[in-house]
């Protein structure tokens, strides 16, 4: 039978009328103080930095150069453990959680009944009978509905644990100097247990920049004795507190998706276009169709016929396909000298949609999220198009407005990630 531990502070608190405004986060103590900008922005119901400076330039290079220490507690964290743990998880993801070792943790996303993506997220296995799940939506009641009827204990921790992303070239020697953990022998996407200035944490070998980079997990009780173990670890390299302005930026350059921006939650919208399944997100590497066929995982029989389609050949009937584009700069110099202008675009990642077009002028998609990245040096773009124009090499049309003229500029379809570097998965 399901049973249910809660938190002192679950999602209804952190979100409904009692709580009008964002909660600060176990580190806020720390965080307020160093953000000199003022700029916050709400996240799932707590008060986040946007950036610290009034610009996100160091915070960027630091998570690129050195280190970045960026608060993610308020992602929603999931505790489930029981004989039937893994048949829970493995019959609402579209990967077969059961095959997860433990120490390892595993992306993926999970679907309704027509294969049409809900949310994405991590799940770590932490011991036999025992997985971390985190979501960017709240997911407590998905989880009870698809274990009812099995052995499994379901804890909503997202109040409880503090959690922390330290992220960068650095992140390692950092962990290094301040934890007993084995960290040169952590793998990617690995996770461990580890002493930390003397706390239990727990750290695992991930991130949402694209880079080397971990993220430590904790009670809240420990949050400012961790948060000041790393800041002092880190001094020496150049660790420099990180907000979500930056991550925006390292995000998109990584080529990973945000619900909300480049995808949405299939029970929140009424328009079916609006609703994407994982093979048009680019995620078809996650979905395991090998495990039996009973019981399988939602959305299964839906999946597999898109799979079936794409095996033929008839790409165009899965619809849409996430993309990365590549704007021509020199064509960007030459649409704003035409206005007797320099070339000026958003000093920070933008969300706002805008129409892709074919060289014939259809529009064929929409870029999702766009930005100039500091590091390669080119203004990139995650875009949902038609699938036959998904190829890479592919040319299209980007709208681009310049003195509230709307104007189109060249722009070629490439694979994601923009940014891989090797250190992200070397040993």
């Amino acid at each position: 039978m399901i049973t249910y531990a809660g938190s002192d502070r679950g999602y209804l608190d952190r979100s409904s009328a009692r709580s009008p405004m964002p909660i600060p986060s176990p580190f806020h103590e720390r965080t307020s103080k160093l953000c000199t900008s003022y700029r916050w922005k709400e996240w799932s119901g707590y008060a986040a930095v946007s950036s610290y400076d009034t610009t996100h330039e160091r915070e960027y290079f630091a998570f690129r150069e050195s280190a970045g220490l960026l608060d993610v507690t308020p992602l929603f964290k999931y505790e489930v453990h029981g004989p039937d743990a893994a048949a829970l998880l493995s019959r609402m993801m579209v990967r077969d959680v059961s095959k997860l070792k433990i120490g390892r943790v595993g992306y993926s996303c999970w679907c309704d009944d027509y294969g049409k993506v809900i949310d994405d997220g991590t799940v770590t296995r932490l011991a036999e009978d025992y997985y971390r799940v985190t979501a960017a939506d709240p997911t407590l009641h998905w989880l009870q509905a698809v274990g009812r009827g099995l052995r499994v204990t379901i804890e909503d921790s997202s109040a409880r644990l503090a959690a922390v992303a330290l992220q960068g070239p650095c992140s390692r020697e950092i962990l290094r100097a301040v934890s007993d953990a084995d960290i040169d022998r952590l793998k990617f996407f690995g996770a461990t247990r580890a002493r930390l200035d003397g706390l239990d944490v727990w750290i695992t070998r991930t991130g949402y920049t694209g880079d080397l980079g971990y993220e430590v997990w904790a009670d809240n009780a420990g949050a400012l004795r961790l948060w000041d173990a790393l800041v002092d670890a880190g001094r020496p390299h150049g660790i420099e507190p990180a907000g979500l302005d930056a991550l925006d930026v390292s995000r998109i350059e990584a080529g990973f998706i945000l619900l909300g921006v480049d995808y949405f939650s299939a029970p929140k919208v009424i328009l079916e276009a609006r609703k994407s399944t994982p093979f048009e997100l680019g995620l078809g590497w996650i979905v395991d169709f090998e495990r039996p066929t009973f019981p399988s995982f939602i959305g299964r029989d839906a999946l597999a016929a898109e799979a079936a389609r794409l095996r033929r050949g008839t790409a165009a009937s899965a619809g849409w396909a996430l993309v990365g584009l590549e704007v021509a700069w020199e064509a960007l110099e030459a649409l704003y000298e035409s206005f007797s202008l320099p070339p000026s675009l958003p000093a920070t990642a933008r969300r706002d949609g805008l129409p892709v077009y074919d060289d014939e002028g259809r529009q064929v998609g929409k870029v999702t999220s766009h930005t100039w990245s500091p590091i390669l040096k080119k203004y990139i773009a995650l875009t949902s198009v038609h699938a036959s124009h998904a190829a890479p090499g592919t040319i299209l049309q980007m709208e681009h407005t310049v003195e509230f003229e709307r104007r189109k500029v060249p722009a070629k379809v490439v694979k994601t990630p923009f940014f891989d570097p090797e250190r992200k998965k070397r040993p």
